[in-house]
């Protein structure tokens, strides 16, 4: 079983910059992919950005293209988001997720991932 545990959230002004963190421990962790999401309050987990393990291809949602990137470090079984340029509409529950198994469903759907890790608060103030 594969733990995620996110890291790095916190309130931060319009235009500001943070780094978020997720740690994946347990059973060896080598995903198909590695993904964040977020969730506003009232709204659905959106696709935020992913990244392939072993190639690190990116892809970012419109919404977040130029100012977010993924990264990972495959020795530290970590993932990355940083967040530059930060606006209020970024404001959200931000969750890291990997993608363990084979599986046909797109990118960006939720159910793709099969390991989540528990969220961690972003707030970006006007």
């Amino acid at each position: 079983q594969v733990q995620l545990v996110e890291s790095g959230g916190g309130l931060v002004q319009a235009g500001g910059s943070l780094r978020l963190s997720c740690a994946a421990s347990g059973r060896t962790f080598s995903p198909y992919i590695v993904s964040w999401f977020r969730q506003a309050p009232g709204k659905e987990r959106e696709f935020v950005a992913s990244s392939t393990w072993d190639t690190g291809t990116t892809t970012y949602s419109d919404s977040v293209k130029g100012r977010f990137t993924i990264s990972r470090d495959t020795a530290k079984n970590t993932v990355y988001l940083q967040m530059n340029t930060l606006e209020p509409e970024d404001t959200a529950v931000y969750y890291c997720a990997a993608q363990n198994r084979p599986t046909a469903a797109p990118l960006t759907a939720t159910r793709r991932y099969d390991s989540w890790g528990q969220g961690t608060q972003v707030t970006v103030s006007s």
